[in-house]
């Protein structure tokens, strides 16, 4: 068994804050094709869309529609191009003033794009890569030639070459739990991990109590262990139930490949190992362009009542009539909504315990990748301080050079809170203790707090502590009268990921589709 050290950043569907509407023409022809966005909304599609350029240009949503999806990340983006493909009008409503939800570009200064949100892909998520290869984004391997480093409090810094930490203090713990937790994994079906006959015994301890309980150096380990959870959950091991990490892991994979702890957290040959030129929200612009009009920005859902056969659906610009509604929201969200009759109580409770994870990406971008010439992968793990998960996150041409550091669960509370400069300058002494003093003079630096994203409020996934899914999770994709569920956390294979985000809309496009022949 590789005891890989962690690489990973999830990701999946929705917000920031709407600012100013954007306008379309609402015809039979887009709501059943999905048509080019065409003049009405400009050459450039969704991604010169958004700003204070478009504001006035708003226009009246129809009246009615086959199907009405609220919230345009990758998960109600798909579901509303399959619904339109089934020969159905649609109407997409997205709270924000942009589509992508949890994916999200940021154009550098210097030159370039970084992804703030969702970035990366690996083997098994066949389904983003494919709705890539229709869309025409191409992808990159993430850079991984060199060494990485490693820093324990109690060994030091140490440059390292393949995927184990070489601290033996940990190393033998860290295999023998990696072992146990892959093969524990491979019992659950990942469409109901709550039917494994230990699902109420694993769900009613943390992933943090089951490594004290198993682990000579139990402090060690789950420091180590933290350095997948704090980007993988934006949390700590102490704060999700040990079944929903196994669960997590048996979904990394898929209906032929069982999931294992090293595909969701290594680079090569795992869910680090590419990343998409141009920006992973190159695949929501161009997939919203292909949809046309029938998006609708600046529509914040605030009302959903089902009555005399229909739903209505209430927005910020009007309110519409369907046959049957997707919801492709984060479950704070969800329970912002004013729903009429009240959500099942099995549901509301499943909501109530479904908490987003506390994260943010902080990136430093030089004129080169200099840890690249020092025969460094841009790789590093540190048991302590503000960078204790650092990627190279250079665009493909590898200029200019970025650094990324990954703040999440009890690190994001003791730095996430500091104000920007002194985060800053901690950021950056992490980046120096890792590649060198040249770390510390960045051209540019920049950052995404998904807490602080009205229409998200966290990332990069909801996570369950002990006691929910167990109990509540056979809740996640029962449909609610005429409401059905997507969004990356309803998935059923890479829960939490770009490549759950689309398994997700398709599935409840599907189910719409049935109901409505």
């Amino acid at each position: 068994m590789d005891p890989s050290p962690p690489r990973s950043l999830p990701l999946a569907t929705t917000p920031v804050t709407p600012v100013h509407p954007i306008a379309g023409r609402l015809s039979r022809r887009t709501l059943l094709g999905g048509a080019a966005l065409g003049t009405a909304l400009g050459v450039g599609g969704f991604e010169e869309l958004t700003g204070p350029a478009f504001a006035g240009r708003q226009s009246a949503l129809p009246r009615s529609v086959d199907v009405v999806v609220v919230g345009a990340g990758i998960s109600g983006l798909v579901a509303a191009r399959d619904v339109a493909r089934g020969g159905r009008s649609v109407l997409l409503v997205e709270a924000r003033d942009r589509v992508g939800g949890r994916v999200l570009n940021h154009r550098l200064r210097s030159g370039g794009v970084i992804e703030a949100g969702g970035a990366f892909v690996g083997p098994t998520q066949d389904h983003i890569l494919a709705l890539a290869r229709e869309l025409k984004v191409p992808t990159f391997a993430e850079y991984n030639t060199g060494n990485s480093v490693y820093i324990s409090s109690l060994t030091g810094r140490q440059e390292y070459s393949g995927t184990v930490p070489p601290d033996p203090t940990i190393l033998l713990d860290a295999a023998l739990l990696i072992e146990r937790i892959d093969g524990y994994a491979a019992e659950i079906d990942v469409s109901a991990p709550w039917a494994h006959p230990s699902a109420a015994e694993w769900d009613a301890m943390t992933l943090g109590e089951f490594i004290r309980r198993n682990s000579v150096n139990a402090p060690g380990v789950v420091n180590l262990i933290k350095s997948w959870t704090q980007p993988g959950f934006g949390a700590d091991p102490d704060e999700i139930s040990l079944l929903f990490t196994l669960w997590y892991v048996a979904c990394s994979g898929n209906e032929t490949t069982v999931g294992t702890f090293a595909r969701n957290s290594d680079t090569a040959n795992g869910a680090q190992e590419q990343r998409f030129v141009g920006g992973s929200q190159l695949i929501p612009h161009r997939l919203a362009r292909r949809l046309g009009d029938i998006v609708a920005l600046a529509a914040p859902v605030r009302r959903i009542e089902q009555r005399d056969g229909r739903a209505v659906v209430h927005t910020g610009r009007g309110r519409v009539r369907a046959k049957r509604v997707i919801v492709a929201a984060p479950p704070p969200l969800v329970l912002d909504i004013d729903w009429f009759p009240r959500l099942p109580t099995r549901r509301l409770q499943l909501l109530r315990r479904s908490d987003m994870g506390q994260l943010m990406k902080c990136d430093a971008v030089y004129p080169t990748p200099f840890w690249r010439e020092a025969g460094l992968n841009g790789f590093g793990i540190n048991d302590a301080g503000a960078a204790r998960v650092v990627f190279d996150n250079s665009p493909k041409k590898g200029e200019p050079g970025v650094l990324l550091a990954f703040v999440g669960g009890s690190t994001w509370r003791e730095y996430g809170v500091l104000p920007r400069a002194e985060r800053k300058r901690a950021v950056l002494e992490g980046f120096a203790a890792l590649f060198g003093e040249q770390a510390l003079h960045p051209i540019e630096y920049t950052e995404q707090d998904w807490t602080k994203e009205r229409w998200t409020r966290g990332g990069p996934t909801a996570m369950h502590a002990p006691g929910t899914l167990a109990s509540l999770g056979s809740a996640i994709r029962q449909p609610f009268g005429r409401v059905h569920w997507a969004g990356t956390e309803t998935a059923t294979y890479w829960s939490g990921y770009m490549d759950g985000a689309v398994r997700a809309g398709q599935r409840a496009a599907v189910e719409v589709l049935e109901r409505l022949r």
